[in-house]
């Protein structure tokens, strides 16, 4: 099968796209589901907020860690890469700017948007990285502009599935783009996304709402 993800569901919650002042398009991690991530959102959903989950087939993206060679997760990143960009591409189709849209993900989910958002550099809303990074045994080289993106990095210092020092090359990495990014690097070996990371998307989400708001009273 060399699209494993294309003929999965793409759950939706919140607002209706068709009026949604804002988005944040969930990645879950190895074992996750979309279902799942929808119902996390609740720590940070707000009125006018759509939420978009793509799933992946059998609860895994890609077979081995985000550290092997690309090669060795084939055909199921690039297909896995497709299913977040369609995501992104449903929820921009039906109306609401790129720069409203917020692509979160955990674990494997963070691995992929964090290979998105980097090899498609845009104005996004923000994105947000839990407990993952770039992909490969060394980081890439990656070219464009973020142009002032809201990047949330999150991992912990003993994390034995994602190297701290990855989660680090990865900020840096984003910086480079041009993304205005916040790297929050807890102790312990847990893995994850944290109530400080959620708290922090809630800012964010907050202020994408707040600017719709402010432009509709301007029209």
């Amino acid at each position: 099968m060399d699209s494993p993800h294309q003929d999965q569901p793409l759950i939706t919650a919140g607002a209706p796209l068709s009026v949604a002042e804002a988005a944040v398009v969930l990645v879950h991690g190895r074992g996750g589901s979309a279902d799942g991530m929808v119902a996390l959102a609740d720590e940070f959903y707000r009125h006018g907020l759509a939420l978009v989950a793509p799933s992946a087939r059998r609860n895994r993206w890609y077979q081995n860690s985000f550290l092997a060679p690309r090669e060795a997760n084939e055909p199921d990143l690039s297909s896995a890469l497709a299913a977040v960009a369609d995501a992104v591409e449903t929820v921009r189709e039906a109306g609401v700017p790129r720069d409203r849209v917020v692509v979160l993900g955990i674990s494997q989910g963070a691995c992929l948007v964090a290979e998105f958002a980097a090899g498609t550099p845009r104005r996004y809303g923000g994105v947000v990285l839990s407990s993952g990074g770039l992909m490969g045994p060394e980081v890439g080289d990656y070219d464009g502009c973020l142009d002032g993106t809201p990047v949330l990095v999150g991992g912990h210092e003993d994390d034995q599935a994602v190297p701290i020092a990855r989660v680090r090359e990865t900020a840096t990495v984003f910086e480079s783009l041009g993304g205005d990014v916040r790297a929050r690097i807890e102790p312990g070996d847990d893995h994850g996304i944290t109530d400080a990371e959620l708290a922090a998307v809630a800012e964010l989400v907050e202020g994408l709402l707040t600017d719709a708001d402010g432009e509709r009273s301007g029209r």
